[in-house]
């Protein structure tokens, strides 16, 4: 049957781009007309994105179950909003290459079966002119499609548009009740269809909503069917069945218009949960992530590319963040299924929110700090810092109160990422009483790196101390030998601190993939102002 090209599409006047003929010519054999549009769903490609208003937290949204779930992995990364009005550059960026279609192409073919292997209430209705024997009308008020063969098919992007499945020398078999009226006779029965070498052909727009929801709609849909067999039960069958070569024609035409309408549907109950899903998530009781979609989606023929906001904000109140996400240049990769580029726009956001939260704080007692750490907490080892602390208060239990000062702020660079902290400690002597005297107050302020490693599904990393510097602002036991206390430190941090901490980091944390969605080879890489990870995808139910 040839490939299926893309027609020119024509844009009708609710705004969503419609092609008019998806299966060439050669296929019509007088099977019928092609198929006009559906009833709209969703907003076009066109319409503008703002942000949401009901506030709305998610946790997690399910859209579809069993296997249609990867294959609407794939379009979701492929949908996005129209913004007309702003140069927002998107915090997260995802590309889904042909290769990735090409794997979800049967998660498609199963989706397909699904909306069509069931039963139908179609309510067909024709009339025929017999000869001799007059008008024949005739109600075909259900059927049911019990066997569907879909093993030729093709999966491609459609530029600008979306998503195009094309199912060649598909075999559809079904029976169905009827009525049928000869003047004053009625009669009534079943029949059986069989057809082979059915050609099916859907275009799914992909776009968003005004809230940033993913949205898709019908931009196209062609059914032919050209090799059709019908069989009449019961009843006066003898007598339809002699009427059979006669009835073909109108029955095939009817039989494709039906086949459209009923993937339309589909896609209408689809759109129906995407308008519901939520795109932001709360992670705790601080803070929440921005996932709208952000921009157009720049729909090539040999990859699809999205935006996500990526912005973090808080629970409680939305404050304007003073950091901006920078365009991001993804490499033309054919191999890996899927790449992801995160911004430091989202890493920054994150600091701002719990900063400007007062979650970046922490009290430290004597239990915490590791057994041979050399810096204790009481006021006989700190003595040795500050030689009045243990005049005033002997042999006493200290606390250490930490909180950030200022934002950390993290960059992103080839050779690793760049943190930079910002804190301030408070030590307190802890009375018999309970009662908490405050000592001295420092400023701590230190410099990391971060190298991150991904496997498997699961992102990890390790991390390192490039300097630390420490300032006394305020002390009520006499002046502090401040640079023996920022060496003592250092050593601590460098003999203990790190170790501990990259002894959790290495295992990594899951990372947030669907049900069933296994990373394939993943690989993580650094650039200016982004981390990459490209990946291929495994999918089971």
């Amino acid at each position: 049957m040839g490939d299926v090209p893309v027609q020119p599409a024509h844009p009708p006047q609710d705004g969503h781009w419609r092609h008019r003929s998806l299966l060439p010519a050669a296929t019509h054999m007088g099977s019928g007309p092609t198929m006009g549009p559906a009833a709209a769903v969703g907003h076009a490609p066109g319409s503008c994105r703002c942000p949401g208003a009901d506030g709305s937290l998610p946790a997690r949204v399910h859209l579809l179950s069993g296997a249609t779930r990867g294959m609407w992995l794939c379009l979701l990364l492929l949908m996005a909003a129209c913004v007309p009005t702003t140069t927002s550059s998107p915090g997260i960026k995802g590309r889904v290459t042909r290769s990735a279609l090409e794997y979800g192409q049967r998660f498609g073919l199963e989706l397909l079966r699904s909306l069509l292997q069931k039963e139908h209430n179609v309510n067909l209705q024709g009339s025929y002119q017999a000869p001799l024997l007059g008008r024949l009308n005739y109600t075909v008020p259900q059927i049911h499609i019990h066997e569907l063969q879909m093993n030729d098919s093709t999966v491609d992007f459609a530029e600008d548009v979306g998503v195009q499945l094309t199912v060649h020398r598909a075999r559809i078999q079904l029976n169905a009740t009827w009525q049928a009226q000869l003047g004053a006779w009625q009669d009534s029965g079943s029949l059986r269809l069989r057809i082979r070498d059915l050609a099916v052909a859907v275009l799914l727009g992909l776009g968003a909503d005004e809230y940033g929801h993913p949205s898709v709609w019908d931009a196209g849909c062609d059914a032919r069917g050209t090799d059709l067999r019908l069989e009449f039960r019961r009843g006066q069958s003898w007598l339809y069945n002699l009427l059979v070569p006669l009835l073909q024609r109108t029955l095939r035409q009817q039989l494709n218009k039906q086949l459209c309408v009923e993937i339309q549907k589909g896609i209408s109950r689809l759109q129906d949960s995407l308008k519901n899903m939520r795109v932001s998530a709360q992670l705790d009781p601080f803070a929440a992530i921005d996932l709208s979609l952000l921009g157009q989606p720049a729909i090539r023929k040999q990859h699809g590319d999205v935006g996500l906001k990526g912005e973090f904000f808080g629970v409680h109140g939305r404050w304007q963040s003073p950091f901006s996400a920078q365009p991001v240049g993804l490499p033309e990769l054919q191999e890996p299924m899927l790449l992801v580029a995160v911004t430091e726009f989202v890493a920054n956001t994150a600091a701002f929110v719990y900063f400007t939260a007062g979650a970046l704080r922490r009290n430290i007692t004597a239990e915490m700090l590791p057994r041979r750490f050399p810096l204790k907490l009481n006021t006989e080892s700190m003595g040795s810092f500050a030689p009045q602390l243990q005049q005033h208060f002997p042999s006493r239990p200290m606390e250490l109160h930490l909180w950030a000062r200022r934002q950390p702020l993290l960059s992103c660079h080839p050779n690793a990422l760049h943190g930079a902290l910002f804190g301030s400690a408070e030590a307190f002597v802890v009375l018999p009483n309970a009662t908490r005297v405050p000592a001295f107050l420092l400023n701590i302020d230190a410099n990391v790196t971060a190298k991150p490693t991904i496997a498997g599904n699961r992102l990890g990393g390790t991390v390192g101390l490039q300097s630390l510097s420490v300032v006394q602002v305020m002390s009520h036991v006499g002046p502090l030998q401040v640079q023996k206390l920022e060496n003592m430190l250092k050593f601590g941090l460098w003999l203990f601190g790190v170790p501990w901490a990259n002894k959790r980091l290495r295992p990594g944390v899951p990372l947030p993939t669907p049900h069933g969605i296994t990373l394939l080879h993943p690989h993580l890489s650094l650039h200016e102002g982004f981390m990459l990870i490209t990946t291929d995808l495994r999918y089971e139910p």
